[in-house]
């Protein structure tokens, strides 16, 4: 019976970087998904029309949080060896499957990266470019990619061992608990990003300045309760506060 190998598990760790390359409205990431999935097939099917067959079933409509969509990859290629060697795993169960472990990895991921895990990184990239300029921004993207290039390539390993069992109660815990902990570190850096920014070296700010910059805090903590903003409207923000920072100066 042909089983994946590690080389195959790598190689599908790194299509997924490219996962939503052809997201569109239609199946969203259902192409990025099969192309994912695709060294993982060619090693179980060598017949070459049964192999695109098999693509054709996994271009179905998908979508998830990027990061952790690694987890449902490594859990469908399991379930994918066991439908080969004839273990009674089938074509519905196989996209149920994919479909459950969707949806409940969103609802995760999302806190965890887009409402987490990003803005704590830009706090800390702000933090270190207070004193130590362009190594702010080097520090934040080494902060975030830490935990996604980690994410990514240990979680096709985890949902291959585990199958559809991977989100166990477990993993969920050890996720919750790394929200909390980024969380906690986020709030202190903001405290002392704050104190830096009102009173620098000892003399404080102007008042316009002090007024300003708790306008600005409570705007961003009642954005942060939307859904996370469109590309465009991060743009138009930075853009405005480059120009009030230029203004200032």
């Amino acid at each position: 019976m042909a089983r994946l190998r590690w080389r195959d598990r790598v190689l599908m760790a790194l299509r997924a970087e490219l996962l939503q390359a052809t997201w569109n409205y239609e199946r969203q990431q259902g192409l990025g998904w099969a192309w994912s999935l695709a060294p993982a097939l060619r090693r179980l099917l060598p017949d070459r029309e049964a192999r695109c067959a098999r693509l054709v079933e996994h271009t179905a409509y998908f979508n998830t949080q990027p990061t952790l969509a690694s987890l449902a990859l490594g859990a469908a290629a399991r379930l994918e060896e066991e439908r080969v060697a004839g273990g009674g795993a089938d074509a519905e169960s196989v996209l149920r499957v994919r479909s459950m472990l969707g949806a409940s990895l969103a609802a995760l991921g999302d806190r965890l990266f887009w409402l987490t895990l990003r803005p704590f990184a830009a706090c800390l990239g702000v933090w270190v470019a207070l004193n130590g300029g362009w190594r702010g921004a080097v520090v934040m993207l080494l902060c975030y990619n830490g935990v996604h290039q980690v994410m990514r390539f240990s979680g096709i390993g985890l949902g291959y061992r585990l199958g559809p069992a991977v989100l166990d109660d477990a993993l969920r815990r050890r996720l919750d608990r790394l929200t909390r902990a980024l969380c906690m570190g986020g709030a202190i850096i903001v405290g002392v990003l704050v104190a830096a920014l009102l009173v620098p070296g000892g003399e404080p700010r102007p008042l316009v300045f002090q007024v300003t910059l708790t306008a600005g805090l409570g705007l961003g903590f009642v954005a942060a309760q939307r859904p996370r903003p469109s590309p465009t409207q991060w743009a138009l923000g930075a853009g405005v506060l480059c120009l009030a920072a230029t203004w200032w100066r």
